[in-house]
Formats: structure tokens, C-alpha cells, sequence
């Protein structure tokens, strides 16, 4: 029998020197990491965090000497992970700086032609172009990770509200009100860039393991990976927000610097999109029976939720104890924070699974 223990947060704070960037993310679990390893198994070896998004939580095991698999099947979210999880050493130097700023003649023009006065004005969008061209440049993978990850925190922090599924970012940052209230909507991309910097730097760190970071299909790739203690799974919440490439396209666009896609719509979102089976109702259920029937090797799950998804908690149970005994923690959003799931009143849950 299922059993369900209702709980608080912890308290976050820490002493500890080693500090994971805020992050600005539907979806993030930046304010659960700490009451999620509280309620894990202990002893964790090697966690597998199959979803990964901003890698917060894959960070938090390995602040606490896990090994770390990481995973997430949009670009911009693996790079986190590669500059953040993967890389133990690998920072950006004063001569690294100067060859992403430097002018390259032979830099696209996709995000001048697509997004000028879309999402920014003919000039930052140029900038745009060039810092992707000379990202490749560099001569390290991990220094091409770090560089594209902090420049996408930069972007949503020029973009009010975070995110691409809006056309008000050039309005609202000529608004003195609004830049009043939140001054980086007006600042150079550059300066932001600048600004974030010594924030991700600072969060590299070697904590003796070696870790591995993939771009993939979780479904697929959980069912070749040995010796994992943990499967940390926190897919899309179907009803609240799942599509992250409508709100986070062109993170995508910007890492992927797409040849071969249409760009639709006000915000130019590119199409076609990629696929990830947790998008909408019809494909829900089957793939998690899908992701719970190749995962069976794993001894242990942990399963975020949300009292608003589809499909309920009692069926995702259901579902769950056809593979595995499972224990219920929740709590209850007490403010509204990031997105719809998490409004005042909304319940997470996390779905601890055993053999």
C-alpha cells in the first residue's frame, strides 16, 4: 500500500563555499533540492538525473560525492550540465573573454535575420551572432559549455518574465517602470554575460568522480545505462507548462544555430520540434509505462510531481507499483513561485520507488 507523509521544506540555507547559480526556469527545483536528498535513499553512488533542465539537482548530489549521469533531450540544457556536472576544473580565462568578444568576420547572421526586433534590436542581435561563432572557437568543450550556459542565463535575464513564448521584451525594456523595477532588461547582453560570470566560474568544482552527460532520449538511453543506484525522473508536468521549447525555443535556436528549420509565429519558434512523449495527454501514460518498464534494473526511483498534472496521483501510483513499492512525501506551495504548478495551494510530491 501506497503511503503518503506530508511535509515542509527544510531549510536551504547553507555554508557551504560551492554555490549553484540562481536559476530563473519553469519547472526548476532549485527550492526542493535539499528536501528531495533528504528524502533519498542513502549511500548514493551514482544518481542518474534522466531529466535534467537546469542540472540543479544533479549539482546538489554531487556537492554530496555522487557520481552523476545527467540527461535532458534539448541542447541548452545538456551544455548546462556538461559545463556544470561534468567539468570539474575547466574555467573562463581573461584570454577566453577576448576571443568570444572579438569581431569575426566570419560569423552567421541567423539571429539577425530571424530575431532582430523580435526578442532585440539589430545590434545585440549581431552580437548574438558573432559570440556563437567565436563560442566555437574555443579550445576546450567544456569552455564552449560554460560559455553558451552563462550566455543563456544572461538571455533571460534581458527577456522580463524569463522566457521566449512573449514578443514584449524590446517594449518593456523601454519602459522606465519596468526597468525601474528590474534594471537587466535594459543592460547590454554583454554586461550581463560579464555580470554572471564569476557566479559560474566559482561553480566549478572537482568533487574526485567522473561523471557522464548525455543529449538523448531518456526512455531509450535508461535501459543501456549498469551499476545506477538512483533514477531521479522530474519530466514535464503535463498541464502545467510542459512545452519547454515554446517558453525556451530560442535557447535552442540560439545553441543549436539551426540550418534546417522553419521559424513560425511571432516569437519564431522553429519547427519542427523536437519530440519528448510528455508533451500532450494522449502520449502521457504510455510513456511513462514505457520509461518505468526500461528502467526496471534501477533499485531506486525518485519521482517529482505536481498536484496539477496529468495524469493524477493516484493512476501515476498505480502505474508505478506495477514495477515498484512506492512511498508519497508532499508538501504544499505556500506562495506562488515560477509557473503554474507551483501557485499557493498546488501540492509537489515526490514518489520514492524501491524494489
Amino acid at each position: 500500500m501506497a503511503v503518503t507523509t506530508k511535509q515542509k521544506l527544510p531549510n536551504t540555507t547553507t555554508s557551504n563555499a560551492i554555490k549553484f547559480p540562481r536559476t530563473q526556469y519553469l519547472g526548476s527545483k532549485e527550492k526542493l533540492v535539499q528536501w528531495i536528498f533528504e528524502n533519498s535513499p542513502k549511500g548514493i553512488e551514482t544518481f542518474f538525473d534522466a531529466f535534467s533542465g537546469t542540472s540543479v539537482l544533479g549539482y546538489y548530489f554531487k556537492t554530496k560525492g555522487a557520481r552523476i549521469i545527467s540527461n535532458d533531450f534539448l541542447k541548452f540544457n545538456y551544455h548546462i550540465a556538461k559545463a556544470l556536472i561534468e567539468n570539474n576544473t575547466v574555467i573562463l580565462t581573461d584570454s577566453d573573454l577576448a576571443l568570444l568578444f572579438e569581431k569575426n568576420n566570419n560569423a552567421g547572421t541567423l539571429i539577425e535575420e530571424v530575431f532582430t526586433d523580435v526578442f532585440f534590436e539589430r545590434e545585440q542581435a549581431n552580437f548574438l551572432d558573432n559570440f556563437r561563432a567565436n563560442v566555437s572557437l574555443l579550445d576546450n568543450t567544456y569552455k564552449q559549455s560554460l560559455a553558451l550556459t552563462i550566455m543563456n542565463r544572461a538571455l533571460t535575464r534581458k527577456i522580463l518574465l524569463g522566457h521566449f513564448a512573449h514578443t514584449s521584451a524590446i517594449r518593456y525594456s523601454k519602459d522606465a517602470a519596468r526597468v525601474k523595477r528590474n534594471p537587466s532588461i535594459a543592460k547590454p547582453i554583454k554586461t550581463l554575460f560579464l555580470d554572471l560570470l564569476a557566479d559560474y566560474n566559482n561553480a566549478v568544482f572537482d568533487n574526485k568522480k567522473n561523471h557522464a552527460v548525455f543529449c538523448e532520449d531518456t526512455t531509450t538511453l535508461v535501459k543501456t545505462l549498469e551499476n545506477v543506484d538512483v533514477a531521479y525522473f522530474d519530466p514535464p508536468y503535463c498541464g502545467c507548462h510542459p512545452d519547454y521549447q515554446a517558453f525556451y525555443h530560442f535557447l535552442e535556436t540560439f545553441v543549436e544555430y539551426w540550418q534546417d528549420k522553419q521559424f513560425r509565429h511571432g516569437t519564431k519558434a522553429y519547427f519542427p520540434k523536437k519530440d519528448s512523449g510528455f508533451t500532450q495527454k494522449a502520449e502521457i501514460k504510455p510513456s511513462f509505462e514505457k520509461l518505468f518498464e526500461n528502467s526496471q534494473h534501477i533499485p531506486h526511483w525518485l519521482i517529482s510531481y505536481n498536484s496539477k498534472s496529468y495524469p493524477n496521483k493516484d493512476v501515476m501510483i498505480e502505474m508505478i507499483e506495477k514495477h515498484k513499492k512506492v512511498k508519497t512525501f508532499e508538501y504544499e506551495y505556500q506562495n506562488h513561485y515560477g509557473g503554474k504548478g507551483s501557485r499557493k495551494g498546488t501540492k509537489e510530491y515526490l514518489f520514492y520507488c524501491y524494489d
